[in-house]
């Protein structure tokens, strides 16, 4: 299956935002692509306030109605990035990641599980500040051109950072991660690379990582780098920086043969039964009495 990275660069204007990810899933659909995954807040980037302003009702708004028509118009399986709906409290929202089939009609809804929080003296954010958790992982599954029914378990940036989240989808039979991302400069340089290929590497999952890539109209600065990575946590495909598609091949085969050869989530140890001990309690009754 051919999978498309968009990576996009977006301001505070919607319609603007909007029209650019149109022609960049156009470009995908010419590639190939069966699955484009849009990075996070695809449709505006801005401060807290505004974001608010244009947050969406469920089911309803202009960036929901481009997701169902972008993907009934190209065919395409369609994650649509990551986009704010509002919550029964005013002034309230959630980070919302919507997958949409070739036919236009929503397939699955991700709320964000782990809202971002950063403080290093100089720069704090906290998104819990006017975002929402969300309550559960979310997978789904699409049926391939070629027969082959993948399991897709969906995820937003800053889950990037807890490995908990995809071995739960590991166990639930996932083989592909999507990871709609808006990675500042700072954490991105530091730890992007890292973290993208581990979560691949660990599951024996591929992931495709969507990002905002480059210096926005409100002085942000994201590190893009979008690609695509495969279960050995091989780079398959990457984009450094600015607007681009990132398109690269996952097959049901390779992953197969990787998961034979490296038999990980078989071998794994039930975490819930594990019991951590003091080390003075790790040694047999009499070992105080032997020298070593």
């Amino acid at each position: 299956m051919k999978i498309a990275a968009i990576q996009m660069v977006s301001g505070p204007r919607v319609a603007d935002n909007l029209a650019r990810a149109r022609r960049l899933l156009e470009q995908a659909t010419a590639a190939g692509a069966e699955l484009a995954v849009l990075p996070e807040y695809f449709g505006f980037i801005g401060d807290d306030a505004p974001k608010l302003g244009v947050a969406e009702v469920w089911g309803d708004g202009p960036m929901q109605g481009f997701l169902a028509q972008a993907a009934r118009e190209l065919g395409l399986w369609l994650v649509g990035g990551s986009l704010p709906l509002r919550t029964a409290v005013p002034g309230r929202a959630t980070n919302t990641s919507l997958v949409f089939d070739p036919s236009g009609h929503v397939h699955a809804r991700y709320d964000k599980l782990h809202l971002f929080r950063f403080d290093d003296g100089e720069r704090r954010y906290d998104e819990a500040a006017t975002l929402d958790a969300g309550a559960q992982a979310v997978c789904f599954d699409l049926p391939s051109r070629d027969g082959h029914r993948w399991r897709v378990g969906l995820s937003i940036c800053y889950d990037l950072r807890f490995p908990e989240l995809y071995r739960a989808y590991a166990a639930a039979g996932c083989e592909l991660f999507t990871a709609p991302s808006a990675f500042t400069a700072l954490t991105g340089a530091a730890h992007w690379d890292l973290l993208t290929r581990t979560r691949a590497v660990e599951n024996t999952c591929g992931l495709v990582a969507a990002a905002q890539g480059g210096t926005h109209e409100n002085g942000r600065r994201t590190w893009g780098h979008s690609r695509v990575v495969d279960a050995w946590g091989s780079v398959l495909a990457d984009a450094p920086a600015g607007e681009a598609v990132v398109c690269a091949e996952l097959e049901p085969a390779a992953l197969a043969a990787t998961r034979a050869r490296m038999a990980s989530l078989a071998h794994r140890r039930d975490a819930q039964a594990l019991r951590v001990v003091e080390a003075a309690a790790s040694l047999p009754p009499d070992s105080s009495s032997q020298s070593v």
